[in-house]
């Protein structure tokens, strides 16, 4: 059966994540699954809040008659209002229903915004590490990506993104706390981030949109998670509750654009229609209804926190070089070798399954997922002393 082009491409290039996680089937086959340490997927195995599971016994006992038929393709007024509700409260500002669009996670709202936005040939800025899917949602709409590296401790190089912008530029996505490297951006980073778009947007006569991806933004591990709306004035939010109440099978997010972003109604509008034509149609109606209620709850963050310590005390003990997350449920260390597949291939040796940062566009590192059981971290932990002990490693 004949394949596009493009996709037979990206096919031979698709996400390592994807790789290792189908490689780490393959070995709990042979060597049994006690014997298998997978840090790829983040996947995560904590269960959703229990008001979430109240909410859908209370909504199942007492079904609203036609709540499975179709809505308004942004999604339930009263869902959509609930949403902005919270927004409005962290970011001081007044948004409201008209500036939110549910819809089905965060993938489909970067390439609902995506379509909305970009012609053909427009620019996006990525920083690198970045989310492994960015570069595929943005080929999807005839978009450029363009990829920037942040600095060593994974901070935006504002000098790196202005050097960067052209007239082409059309958005940059931001990510915080960013997969994979579990970094906070700092609201003075954002601030000086959007007083360079603002100067570029004037210089070349246009509008450049920052897009914060934002699916970890509620677990973070003490550090203030900032209002992109208060530091950058086009700016739109996209995210998800996969994360912060334990739904990933469930695909439930939504896009929220500033008040302030131009011609925000026309933008909404686009944003409405796109999410259409693409095939998402709307938001799933019962998660919609479900998630209502719950704009305020999220997992015990708390549990990362153990989970993130177990791991980055361990490591830091072996000797890895490892910038301390701030938020989500990833580690990024730079690799002990230089080429770090060949570093994940030792680790996979000891039943240690990574993911290289070449995935991430950030050669020399690997991602270590951590979303997953204590029990199975701390079983982990002599597999990595043997490795590092193997790689003739100088603990700290």
């Amino acid at each position: 059966m004949p394949v596009a082009a493009k996709v037979k491409k990206c096919l031979e290039g698709s996400s390592w994540i994807r790789k290792m996680f189908e490689e780490g089937d393959k070995l709990r086959k042979e060597r049994g699954a006690e014997n298998i340490f997978d840090f790829t997927l983040g996947n995560p195995t904590m269960e959703p809040p229990l008001e979430l599971q109240q909410e859908l016994q209370r909504i199942a006992a007492t079904p609203i008659p036609g709540m499975h038929r179709y809505m308004n393709n942004a999604g339930y007024e009263e869902t959509r209002a609930a949403v902005a509700e919270v927004i409005a409260e962290n970011c001081a500002l007044p948004v409201s229903a008209a500036h939110i669009v549910m819809t089905c996670g965060a993938g489909a709202a970067l390439n609902v915004v995506m379509k909305t936005l970009l012609n053909p040939g427009d620019e996006v800025i990525i920083l690198s590490p970045y989310f492994v899917e960015y570069n595929f949602y943005i080929d999807n709409h005839g978009g450029v990506p363009v990829v920037v590296p942040t600095l060593p401790d994974f901070q935006p190089d504002v000098n790196a993104i202005a050097a960067a912008i052209t007239a082409r530029t059309k958005a940059i996505i931001i990510n915080s706390p960013n997969n994979p490297t579990g970094v906070i951006y700092p609201f003075a980073a954002l601030k000086e981030l959007g007083d360079l778009l603002a100067q570029k947007e004037q210089e070349y006569g246009t509008t450049i949109v920052a897009i914060s991806d934002e699916p970890y933004a509620r677990i973070s591990f003490g550090e203030e998670v900032p209002c992109i709306f208060t530091a950058i004035t086009n700016a739109v939010i996209v995210t998800s509750h996969s994360k912060d109440l334990a739904l990933p099978g469930d695909r439930i997010g939504y896009l929220a654009a500033s008040p302030a972003l131009k011609n925000v109604t026309l933008f909404m509008q686009g944003a409405v229609f796109a999410n259409r034509v693409l095939g998402f149609v709307n938001a799933p109606a019962l998660m919609q209804r479900l998630i209502t209620r719950l704009q305020r709850v999220s997992v015990d963050v708390a549990q990362y926190r153990v989970k993130r310590d177990l791991l980055y005390n361990k490591l830091v003990e072996l000797g890895f070089e490892v910038v301390k997350p701030g938020g989500g449920f990833y580690l990024f260390p730079r690799s002990p070798l230089p080429d770090e597949i060949e570093f994940v291939r030792r680790a996979q040796q000891h039943g240690i399954l990574l993911v290289p940062g070449s995935g991430f566009g950030a050669p020399g590192f690997f991602r270590i997922a951590y979303c997953f059981e204590d029990e199975m971290i701390i079983r982990s932990l002599p597999a990595w002393e043997k490795l590092a002990a193997e790689l003739g490693m100088v603990a700290g």
